[in-house]
């Protein structure tokens, strides 16, 4: 199981879903994700003065599409423009847009880091309900940055959030039950919320609960349920993921002993960072034939040619930022 600290650092913040399901609250009155990807509001004569009219709504989109959307193709934010609309939305109490703007003062993006701000501008959108604020002030009363580090509220703002139906708030809460962190340690608790974090498809979630299941760690030791868990996180990229189930592979445990599989995931944990696997991909290497050798590194090469093409869309946890129901 990876240690929750820097966890917390890094996907506290995570945006799979963010846009997605924030579009279906901000109404059919503004365009489609695609459409605002390919507008300009700099060369866009309609929209300026309707971002100056006082629509909290349409001036937060402008703002993201000018500092955050990954689908633009602009190479340099229009801090100016995009935080004074950012600003705008925000001041009329529009909680994606508080958040957002906490969020360039913690990042600073266009503003110095400014963590006091950063949890002021968070507290405000969690006031209402908002679950990625909720997730970043748990973040910083955890770590005590801007805030007083305090774990009682980091949990508090987590639980919050989980109950929003955040799957980051619901692997954290996981965790802080797991842990015992701001509460009383609760191990049936942990794999409930990590369960439900992992059934929204949250990687870290289904890779912690691989290891609950081989551990029998608040379940019964289920090696086929703890292999079925880690092939979904390694589908996502998790290194670790792909050293668990490769292993499990290798040593036909929860599933058929595979080599050809096994050495495959390992070097995909070695893609992704886990230096460990080298010795694992030399070691299977050899129970390969020369075909199935052969076989392996075209899939590999695929896979290098894939990861090498542009993004078309969906994910967005390139902008580090927290998933939000």
């Amino acid at each position: 199981m990876r240690l929750f600290a820097p966890l917390l650092h890094r996907y506290l913040y995570f945006l799979p879903v963010l846009l997605a399901l924030l579009l279906s609250h901000v109404t059919a009155a503004v365009t489609s994700a695609h459409q605002r990807d390919s507008v300009d509001p700099s060369s866009a004569p309609g929209l300026e003065p309707v971002a100056n009219s006082g629509d909290a709504i349409m001036q937060f989109r402008l703002a993201y599409a000018l500092l955050f959307d990954p689908h633009a193709q602009h190479g340099n934010p229009d801090y100016g423009t995009g935080l004074r609309l950012l600003r705008s939305s925000a001041s009329q109490y529009f909680a994606p847009a508080q958040f957002f703007l906490g969020y360039t003062y913690e990042h600073g993006q266009g503003v110095p880091v400014d963590y006091s701000q950063a949890a002021e501008n968070y507290r405000a959108s969690a006031l209402q309900g908002y679950a990625a604020a909720e997730n970043n002030l748990c973040a910083l009363y955890y770590h005590g940055l801007g805030v007083a580090k305090d774990l009682t509220t980091a949990f508090g703002y987590c639980r919050s959030a989980a109950l929003h139906g955040s799957p980051v708030g619901q692997y954290h809460l996981g965790q802080f039950y797991y842990y015992g962190y701001g509460t009383e340690r609760d191990v049936a608790k942990a794999v409930e919320w990590t369960r439900a974090s992992a059934e929204h498809g949250f990687a870290d979630a289904q890779l912690s609960l691989a290891n609950f299941y081989s551990a029998g760690t608040g379940v019964p030791i289920d090696f086929s349920e703890a292999a079925r868990w880690a092939k979904l996180a390694a589908d996502q990229g998790m290194a670790q993921a792909a050293y668990k189930y490769a292993y499990l592979c290798e040593n036909g445990i929860g599933t058929s002993r595979d080599y050809v599989s096994a050495f495959l995931w390992y070097s995909r944990a070695l893609a992704d960072g886990d230096k460990s696997a080298a010795t694992r991909i030399k070691a299977v290497a050899h129970h390969l034939s020369r075909t199935e050798r052969s076989q392996a590194r075209s899939v590999l090469a695929a896979d290098a040619s894939r990861s090498q093409a542009p993004a078309t869309g969906g994910s967005m946890s390139d902008l580090s930022l927290t998933a939000s129901p």
